[in-house]
């Protein structure tokens, strides 16, 4: 709702990667603004951004700084480039969010159920998976650093169950040829200099301490929250019949959701696990649909 907001504004230009643009709020989403006359852009970089406020000075340019800790680096970046380049005309709306919170926020609730954590590869390159370890102790449970590949998703699985067969609960790295315990050490520098942490809301879950990166006073200039009063205060709500938060934390199925298939679609999402591809409720309407077809076939 807060990129809602300042995408309608005549003075700016909101610019963000493209899966954001189906992302609902509560009266539409980026496709819905830029069809009633905004000007919404879709990059592949945060440093596109940057050129777009360089050719349009009179306006401002806000770049959606969305994702885990695999975006944070390009965006700091961004930031850190507009700040040498004396950029007044770019800002960044933050809504970053770090594994590691997630996973405690997790296994901080009475009602979770995780037996094991498949820790997503291409964040590990970034951050290394240091940070886990002591999560995996406080918590008792394994965290198997995986890969995208179906061997390698097989790894994982595979690695995670000896662990929980054998009574263990450690990190263990299944995907050594991207991944290593500290990681990317000049692109987490990057993030520190331009983010700090934070407490952010994850929608369908609820605030999360400190599980979010904001902009450091150094480069409050550049956030679009803090140039634009009254942003602060705006927040999303998910509709009622979505429970996209229960199945983020494994207590339900995309299946029990009465909306699954018939208000929500990939085409029309209500909540976020139907709005990428990644997402659960994505796959298993994908999925449920190519096995539809098999047993149509076989009859």
């Amino acid at each position: 709702d807060k990129a809602l907001a300042l995408a309608s504004r005549p003075d700016v230009i909101f610019v963000s990667f493209g899966d954001m643009l189906r992302v609902p709020g509560s009266t539409g989403d980026l496709f819905s603004v830029r069809a009633t006359g905004a000007d919404v852009r879709i990059v592949y970089s945060p440093l596109d951004a940057l050129k777009i406020a360089q050719q349009n000075p009179d306006k401002t340019v806000i770049f959606f700084a969305i994702g885990f800790e695999t975006t944070a680096p390009a965006n700091a970046m961004a930031v850190v480039q507009a700040e040498r380049l004396g950029l007044e005309n770019f800002a960044i709306l933050v809504s970053h969010v770090t594994v590691p919170a997630a996973i405690a926020g997790l296994m901080e609730s009475p009602d979770v159920l995780v037996n094991g954590f498949l820790a997503a590869g291409h964040v590990n390159a970034v951050m290394g998976y240091w940070e886990y370890e002591p999560l995996a102790a406080k918590y008792n449970v394994p965290i198997v650093v995986t890969g995208f590949e179906p061997i390698d998703i097989a790894q994982g699985i595979l690695t995670t169950v000896q662990q929980l067969e054998e009574g263990r609960a450690t990190v263990e790295n299944a995907y050594e040829r991207a991944v290593t315990r500290e990681g990317n050490q000049p692109a987490q520098a990057v993030i520190r200099q331009a983010f700090e942490l934070c407490d952010r809301k994850w929608r369908g879950i609820g605030t999360i301490p400190m599980s979010g990166y904001k902009l450091r006073e150094k480069y409050a200039a550049f956030d679009a929250e803090q140039r634009f009063p009254g942003v602060q205060a705006i927040s999303t709500n998910e509709p009622e019949v979505c429970i996209s938060g229960l199945i983020l934390q494994g207590l339900k199925k995309p299946s029990d959701c009465p909306a699954f298939g018939k208000e929500c679609t990939p085409q029309t999402p209500l909540g976020a696990t139907m709005v990428s591809s990644e997402g659960a409720c994505a796959a298993y309407y994908r999925f449920r649909r190519l096995n539809d077809q098999k047993e149509t076939i076989t009859q």
